[in-house]
């Protein structure tokens, strides 16, 4: 696959090191390598040095996937939010305003490691907020909520979870 590149593997700020992990991309096996999760960068190289490298912001999702009947190995399952060559093709059909989407996954020899990478990839990941998202509590675009003047109001629910909707009662 010509997205993989030859690179030398992160010698700085590296928190796991995962040798012997097959890398999967869309149901693909490429290989056996070692599997590096940096504070820069997730990064996967084969034997003879061939690999890739993640960015952090494009990392959508990780997850431990233990689920037999989804993947038949115990994995480190990676979305990211870019497409790869090589990866099977979408209907052409499809709407062009949707993201592309790639999934890997990462299954390691040693299915005790899975916490650790885990772990590794939820540090780095916090290193690199999302920065579309790094508003995402000021988003709010209603009416604000005055509290002052709802302070003191109490609201009986009950009859309202029951369906009794004109039975409810306000107390002010």
């Amino acid at each position: 696959m010509s997205f993989l590149k030859r690179f030398p593997p992160p010698a700085e700020g590296l928190r796991h090191r995962q040798p012997d992990t097959e890398a999967v991309l869309a149901g693909r096996s490429l290989g056996a390598g070692t599997l590096y999760i940096a504070e820069s960068r997730l990064s996967w190289l084969d034997n003879s040095g061939l690999g890739f490298s993640l960015d952090y912001p494009t990392i959508s999702l990780h997850a431990i996937s233990r689920d037999l009947s989804a993947y038949p190995w115990e994995h480190l399952y990676v979305m990211v939010n870019a497409k790869f060559e090589g990866e099977e093709e979408e209907d052409e059909d499809s709407d062009d305003d949707i993201e592309p989407i790639a999934e890997f996954r990462f299954v390691p020899s040693d299915k005790s490691a899975l916490e650790a990478m885990f772990s590794a990839m939820c540090e780095c990941q916090a290193l690199h907020p999302d920065p579309e998202d790094e508003d995402s509590d000021n988003d709010y675009e209603g009416e604000e909520y005055d509290v002052e003047a709802h302070d003191g109001m109490e609201v009986d629910l009950a009859p309202v979870v029951a369906g009794q909707f004109e039975d409810a009662e306000v107390d002010h």
